[in-house]
């Protein structure tokens, strides 16, 4: 359970690594990603960002490409919160793939559902 602190340092640095984001794909056309959730840790040094990227085909080497530049995003998210934040947390990037489990999941279902049987109402 996250302490009040915790959530608000969440919040605030969802929406400004949001915005840092957009701000960097649209440079690169045919790409989003969206961050997903913020957790920080109890001593508020470490934050796990969950990142979902669109098309997930290319989600492994986008994560790779941002994990090597996580200085450069630290650094750009410390801009952003000196004036509400003392120390800027260690930024820990993980892929979101959630969308594309209820996607799978959808799909296994659907497979079993035949197609020629009429819906049946009770």
């Amino acid at each position: 359970m996250d302490t009040t602190r915790q959530q608000k340092i969440s919040r605030l640095v969802q929406k400004e690594l949001s915005e840092i984001f957009r701000r960097e794909t649209a440079k690169t056309r045919g790409t989003l990603v969206t961050v997903s959730s913020v957790r920080v840790s109890p001593d508020l040094s470490v934050a796990n960002v969950r990142l979902s990227i669109f098309p997930s085909e290319n989600a492994q080497a986008i994560i790779d490409n941002i994990n090597a530049s996580e200085r450069s995003v630290r650094h750009q998210l410390a801009q952003q919160v000196r004036y509400q934040l003392r120390r800027c947390p260690e930024l820990k990037f993980h892929i979101d793939d959630s969308l594309d489990y209820i996607d799978h999941i959808d799909e296994l279902l659907n497979k079993d559902k035949p197609k020629d049987e009429p819906e049946t109402k009770d």
